[in-house]
């Protein structure tokens, strides 16, 4: 008898995070597994953060969320939200499937009812907004931005003088399209996928947080599988993982391109430095938050 697995999702077919969750179902289900996916719970009129508690709850089993929305529970996952700290994705991604991916499994497991299958990436984030090209940390003020519901995010964008909205995903492109938010910031992919150069026509490729989005899975669930089974789970996993990255590197310049085909504004001389400097005492502040031995394990 096939094993029943539910895996939701909060984004389009287009999405790197979707093509992913297909390529997992589609592994699992030459493995014993039935699986059905649902790729956007928003279009069945649910907020995008009720996969947490479905999941926890063990009403789906499987689901990916940017890591910045478990950083209440689960303190140390701050570390990808800390500003302007990494250059690209490499040196992130190789400590994620080393010692600090382990320590991080640790921490979700220990604080949470997930299990992490795997840390995915959820691109550089850059700014886009409707009023003018950003150079400098001046010229985001009064902005307002639409943020995730982090903490951090919301100190860094108040630091460079905007005024940051949390908006659940299911709310934040008609926020854009009806001008309740002046800017907004989500790595390439997601601007296209989400329609905003329609609305924005300038797009600064900040990079000032390196995304991470992670695969989870109900704990409990898992642990209960035969072994087989749970073996199977996490070979999709893997799989599912490995491709996930390669979809995200290959749809950075694609997404790119496609955006510049419409006529946005990329302004390429903004000054990283100045940036830097007006989030530097957030950064220190958080950096206070995590554990030193966490922090030790970060790339370069």
């Amino acid at each position: 008898m096939p094993i029943p697995l539910l895996a939701q999702g909060y984004q389009s077919e287009a999405s790197v995070h979707t093509r992913a969750i297909r390529v997992f179902a589609d592994h699992l289900a030459q493995l014993g597994f039935a699986p059905e996916v649902t790729a956007d719970i928003t279009k069945l009129g649910r907020n995008a953060t009720d996969l947490f508690t479905l999941t926890e709850a063990g009403d789906i089993q499987v689901m990916h969320f940017a890591a910045s929305y478990l950083v209440h529970r689960v303190p140390a996952l701050e570390v990808f939200d800390l500003p302007f700290r990494y250059n690209g994705r490499e040196g992130l991604l190789a400590a994620l499937d080393s010692t600090l991916g382990a320590r991080l499994k640790a921490e979700i497991a220990a604080n949470t009812g997930y299990v992490a299958l795997g840390f995915w990436d959820n691109g550089a984030r850059h700014l886009s907004n409707r009023h003018r090209p950003i150079h400098s940390p001046q010229d985001c003020a009064g902005l307002k931005i639409r943020t995730m519901n982090s903490v951090l995010h919301q100190a860094t964008f108040t630091a460079l003088g905007m005024t940051p909205m949390y908006i659940d995903v299911k709310d934040y492109p008609g926020a854009v399209r009806s001008n309740v938010v002046d800017a907004q910031e989500n790595p390439h992919t997601n601007t296209l996928n989400f329609g905003i150069p329609a609305h924005h026509p300038f797009l600064t490729p900040t990079g000032h947080f390196q995304g991470v989005s992670l695969f989870l899975c109900n704990r409990d669930w898992a642990e209960a599988l035969p072994t087989a089974a749970r073996t199977a789970l996490y070979e999709a996993a893997t799989l599912a993982t490995a491709e996930q990255r390669r979809f995200a590197a290959a749809e950075d310049s694609e997404a790119l391109n496609r955006i510049l085909d419409q006529g946005i504004t990329l302004t390429t001389d903004w000054d990283r430095a100045a940036f830097t400097a007006s989030v530097a005492a957030v950064r220190a502040e958080a950096e206070t938050r995590i554990a030193p031995e966490i922090l030790a394990l970060l790339p370069d």
